[in-house]
């Protein structure tokens, strides 16, 4: 609705596209207006972000000194994306620019002093963190006495504790702009190449060299933002409505070589696409070995090195998905062997062996399973290393914070976090966490739940209402699908798909509609009762068909047949 004013209460918005905007948290117009009209002059200005202008002063010195500048990137997607982003970015000013990214196993997240000496021995004059930094205060302190100089960019949670006098471009530091603040490690390492840009332009840099156009980073900066799962909402939402856009004939041949091993059918890259095809493949080089590898893939420039290199990494996730399902059925096997798995508040499992590259993901899978923090560690060199993953009102890293004493070494955020401890104190640091999250999480949290946006009729769902869902994209965290509900439906021929999935034809009033619920052939039973549904309208274009269905979600008996 170009030229629409935006507000709760604006005519030319439908009463359910208001109540969906709503849920989402967005009630005040300017968000609103941004929300609907993502565009890129809605960026914000990247000086508001945290030691923005220091940072930049610190680049342009390098620059202008010609000195080497080095990326340290995190071994994830978000900390790939963002070390190929500034690599690329800085060769396109001429500047001599490498990378360092540790081993997921040898060295772990984040920086590491044998890491900085190989660092400050190559010759670098400016070391700049993406993806990482915020809590190596001490490696910076030597990076620094080694005559590096150093620039921390990141988003993850600030220790507490003092810092070195060096710039941390963090949205997570307090007292600034908050539209920055759910960026992903790429979007804050793209935010300090516009800065920089901007700064270079103002001392007539481009009559040197060529003007870059961010605008074709975007596509890495969405690669790295939903594969980090940062909220789609706000700075990111523009980021990746426009880097989808940019995706779709990337200028980089190794995004255009993942595509094409990744996707199976040529078409539109959706945020499906990216969080379940292309980011697993760029992830699984750092969880299965190397993550240099994925990052070779986004900076080859040559098509067919960049085909055989997507072809490996599709591979290296096909083996990745083996040991993570390996690594479950283990996992829930020692948990089920000592406890109700269905009755505990969390879920802490350990064992020699586990591969680290899975175990975030595993602790993932059983934290949306049992609906309850999941902490996974791997037994190694009396050691316990592990992943967290946490459920909406237990502040994982806070409690960490509590009991930081038990622990060589931890980090991350509210829902998610690494941790190092000493094998002696695992049981202790068991015992500690399992009182946090008995104190913090009551019976009702802990129960599954639906979010439901509204209460729909079938002769509601119309074309218009598949309208208001499509302006709402991209979807992801913070900005789901929008999930409906349904009474008093009737059920009538369901059937197996490939016997594991449910088709099914609905009944309410005169209206009928087909549903298919994937992986709910357990409701077969149903079939004949009255029913309500939880469901996600979706155009249904399987085998030429254009017609609306329901995709399925859940499914209980009416409690008002009347």
């Amino acid at each position: 609705m170009p030229g629409a004013a935006v507000s709760q209460n604006d005519p030319g918005l439908s009463p359910l596209l208001n109540i969906l905007l709503a849920n989402r948290g967005l009630n005040d117009p300017a968000e609103r207006r941004e929300f609907l009209h993502p565009t890129l002059s809605s960026l914000a200005d990247p000086m508001d972000i945290a030691d923005m202008g220091r940072a930049v002063n610190a680049v342009i010195r390098s620059l202008e000194e010609k000195r080497k500048i080095v990326i340290y990137g995190d071994y994830d997607a978000d900390g790939i994306t963002a070390t190929a982003l500034l690599l690329r970015f800085f060769r396109n000013l001429g500047a001599k620019a490498s990378y360092y990214i540790p081993h997921r196993i040898a060295e772990g997240y984040g920086l590491n002093r044998t890491a900085v000496e190989k660092i400050a021995k190559s010759g670098a004059g400016l070391l700049i963190t993406v993806d990482c930094g915020s809590s190596n205060a001490d490696e910076i302190l030597y990076a620094r006495s080694l005559g590096l100089e150093v620039v921390v960019t990141d988003h993850h949670k600030l220790r507490p504790d003092a810092f070195p006098e060096c710039p941390v471009v963090n949205p997570n530091s307090s007292g600034r702009s908050k539209r920055h603040r759910n960026l992903a490690g790429v979007g804050v390492a793209f935010f300090l190449a516009v800065a920089v840009r901007a700064a270079l332009r103002e001392r007539g840099w481009f009559s040197k060299v060529n003007y870059p156009d961010l605008k074709e980073y975007l596509d890495l900066v969405t690669l790295g933002t939903i594969a980090d799962r940062a909220p789609v909402l706000g700075q990111n939402r523009i980021l990746i409505r426009s880097g989808l856009g940019v995706m779709q004939e990337s200028r980089w041949s190794g995004l255009e070589a993942l595509k094409a091993v990744s996707l199976q059918k040529a078409g539109m890259v959706t945020d499906v696409d990216v969080a379940f095809r292309l980011a697993p493949r760029i992830n699984a080089a750092g969880r299965m070995g190397d993550a240099r590898a994925g990052l070779g893939l986004l900076m080859e420039d040559e098509p067919e090195r960049a085909r055989q290199m997507a072809i490996m990494l599709d591979s290296e996730n096909n083996k990745r998905q083996s040991l993570e399902r390996q690594t479950i059925k283990e996992a829930e096997d020692i948990l089920s062997a000592s406890c109700d798995l269905g009755a505990k508040r969390v879920l802490i499992a350990a064992s020699k062996g586990w591969h680290r590259g899975v175990l975030g993901l595993v602790a993932s899978r059983l934290t949306e399973r049992y609906r309850c923090p999941s902490l996974i560690f791997s037994l190694e060199k009396g050691l316990a290393v592990g992943s967290a993953r946490s459920i909406d009102g237990f502040n994982l890293f806070g409690a960490l914070e509590k009991i930081g004493h038990l622990m060589e070494r931890f980090g991350g955020h509210e829902q998610a976090a690494g941790i190092t401890l000493r094998m002696e104190n695992l049981e202790r640091f068991k015992e500690e966490i399992e009182a946090l999250v008995e104190a913090a999480l009551s019976d009702e949290m802990i129960m599954p739940r639906l979010l439901i946006d509204a209460q729909l009729r079938f002769d509601q769902i119309v074309p218009r209402l598949m309208g208001d869902i499509d302006i709402l994209r991209p979807f992801g965290e913070g900005n789901p699908e929008p999930l409906f509900m349904s009474r008093c439906v009737k059920m009538l021929r369901c059937k197996a798909i490939s016997g594991k999935h449910l088709k099914v034809v609905l009944r309410q009033g005169s209206s009928t509609i087909e549903g298919i619920g994937f992986g709910m052939s357990d409701y077969l039973h149903m079939e004949g009762r009255i029913a309500d549904i939880a469901y996600i309208p979706e155009v249904n274009r399987w085998q030429g068909a254009n017609g609306i269905r329901l995709k399925l979600t859940d499914i209980r008996d009416a409690k008002d047949q009347g």
